[in-house]
This record gives structure tokens, sequence and C-alpha cells, in this order.
């Protein structure tokens, strides 16, 4: 098995102490223990934050009924997507701490997919979003026509696919199996095929994760903003600064990642074999990968919360069911002002949650 970029990538690293080459073995115990020491407390804190931000999208969408637009249509299954990607990591948490697979074959296939099944359908669903955001600006009459649900829910659905499909040669590669007398969860692939797989795989990672998203980011958003800057509207360098900031938040965390997967899986092409430089590299996939999975909870943030309808709500959603119940037991809270915020309900006249705009 080596140390060579499996999945999850950082949790594998050092999972076996050598890399053997020709030469000498290459050790890599250091690596191992520092990412047994920082990823299990790093990945907590992404599972923690990102439970919290996309559970609350899903109760405020589900309560205010408002999955009637093609936009909170896609809002609702990036959660769901940020989620099944969550579910997936207190056990790579407990891969990582103990550097060993305790939870059988099956749950190992079935994670392993369910990981990436989490991940691209993701980065589809913000694709979505962002094609989305263009027709309701740029070609608004044709958006009328086009954005119902049932637009909504066929194209949710096909995404559902691609990224199954995307995702299965996790479901039938990986398996559990002895390492070193340790079981561990990694890929098994046909024989004489594996650098062929490995190569295809990051290839694909790199292609579905960053080049087409980024690709579509730029079309769609530079033909928003020609738009907005033509719309005499007070909100429209607002709406571009958010703009850029969805933009270059996507390039921050997903780049440096892809970057080191490529440059992990294709060393020997890049470089010439050194122990140093595999071990820098390795190093760099335990920062990096952390930094592009924090991604599902600037997701809510980004895609959810900056919208000023959708604040409303969440204000709304909090005074009624969580500071009324806090001032049960809290004797300094202001009951009265608590009572009379949670009355007022957000209007129900509005027809969309505003996302950017």
């Amino acid at each position: 098995m080596g140390t060579t970029v499996d999945w999850p990538e950082a949790a594998a690293v050092g999972t076996t102490p050598y890399d053997y080459e020709e030469a000498m073995p290459c050790e890599k115990v250091n690596v191992k223990e520092l990412g047994a020491q920082f990823l299990p407390p790093l990945y907590s804190l992404v599972f923690g934050a990102g439970l919290l931000g996309n559970v609350v999208v899903l109760v405020i969408l589900t309560k205010y009924k408002r999955l009637r637009i093609v936009t909170n249509i896609y809002l609702f299954n990036l959660a769901i997507s940020d989620l099944l990607f969550l579910f997936t990591l207190p056990f790579w948490i407990h891969y990582v701490a103990w550097n060993e697979w305790v939870f059988g074959h099956r749950i190992c296939k079935f994670l392993s997919g369910l990981y990436y099944l989490g991940l691209y359908s993701e980065i589809f669903f913000i694709i979505l979003l962002t094609i989305d955001r263009y027709l309701a600006i740029v070609h608004a009459v044709f958006a009328l026509r086009t954005r119902t649900i049932t637009f909504g829910m066929a194209t949710s659905i096909f995404t559902w696919g691609l990224a199954g499909l995307a995702a299965l040669p996790e479901f039938i590669f990986h398996e559990s199996q002895e390492d070193f007398g340790k079981p561990v969860c990694s890929p098994l692939y046909p024989e004489n095929e594996e650098n062929t797989w490995k190569h295809f795989l990051v290839l694909r990672m790199n292609i579905l994760g960053l080049a087409l998203p980024l690709l579509v980011m730029a079309v769609c958003y530079s033909g928003i903003i020609k738009t907005l800057l033509r719309c005499p509207s007070k909100k429209k360098y607002k709406a571009i600064r958010l703009i850029f900031v969805i933009m270059v938040v996507f390039f921050i965390f997903w780049t440096p990642y892809n970057l080191v997967l490529l440059l992990s899986v294709f060393q020997t092409t890049f470089f010439e074999t050194d122990c140093e430089k595999s071990k820098q590299l390795d190093l760099a996939m335990l920062v990096t990968e952390v930094i592009a999975y924090s991604h599902c909870c600037v997701n809510p943030v980004i895609y959810a919360f900056v919208g000023e309808k959708f604040q409303k709500h969440l204000r709304h959603f909090f005074y009624r069911h969580v500071a009324i119940y806090l001032g049960k037991y809290i004797p300094f809270l202001p009951k009265e002002k608590l009572e009379r915020a949670s009355s007022i309900s957000p209007s129900t006249g509005e027809q969309e949650l505003s996302i950017v705009f």
C-alpha cells in the first residue's frame, strides 16, 4: 500500500511506515504520528461546525416551506451533500487516531463511496447554483419559463446520478484488508492497473472538482457582473463583491488540495523520487485536505446565511424556538422582548429566499 494517495488521502498518509522503492525504504512514521495527533481535533471541529450550519439550512428551508423555488431546491440538496460527507468523518477520525480500521469490509466500502458521493454532489450542486444565478439574472425571461419545480427536481436527480457515477470507483475498489498486520481501509485495484487507476482518479478529481466549477463560475459570474453593471440597483456593488468572495473562497479552499493531490500521484513524473520531497508532499496533503473539506462549513454561510430573507427566517426561528426556551432558565434575558419578537413572523408574501441578490 505505501503512503500513496488513498482515501481519504490524509487519513491514509503514513498508514504504512515505509514507501518501498528500488532503493532504500522511505520512513514516514513522523508524518503518520503528526496526522494522528492533529487531524482528529481538526476534523472534529469541521464535523461540529458543518453539522450545525447545514442542519440549520435544512430546518429553515423545510419549516418555512420554501422548496417551491428552484434555487432553494438546490440549496436543500447542497446541505444534504455536505451532511453525507460529514456523516463519514467520525469513522475517519477514529481511523486516523488509532491507525487501524475496525469497522469491517462492508462499512469500509460503503463509507468510502458515501464520502466521495457527498464530495462530488457538493461540487455539482455549487455548479447548479451558479448556473441558476446566471439564468435568473442574465436570461430572466427565459428563466421564468424554465426554472420550475419540475425542472429543479429533475436536474437534482440527474446531479445525484452523476455524483454516484463519479464515486463509483470508490464503491467498487475500497475494502478492508491487512497491511503489516493491521486492518486498513484502502483501495485494491486490479493487478497491473494500479497506476492507471490512480492517475485516472486524481485527474477525475482535478477536472470535476476544480477545473469544471472554476470554468463555470468564470463564465457565469462574468455574465452576471456585466448585467449588474447595466442595472441601476444600489445593491449591485454588494452583489458583485459577494460574487468575487464566492469565487475566491472556492479557489483558496480547493486549489491547493488538488495541486498537491496531482503532485503526489505524479511525483515520479514531475521530479525524481526523493524521500524528503515525498514527506513534504504527505505533510502538504494533511494541511490542504483539511482546508478543502472545511468548505462544507462555509457553504451554509455563503449560499444561505448571507441572504437577507434567510436571515429574517433564522432570527424568527431563533427567537421562537431557542431564545424563549433559554429565557425560562436564564433570568436576565428580556422575556417580554423575546415573546414579542417570536410573535412577528416573516413575510409570507416573499417568493424566494434571497441567496445573493
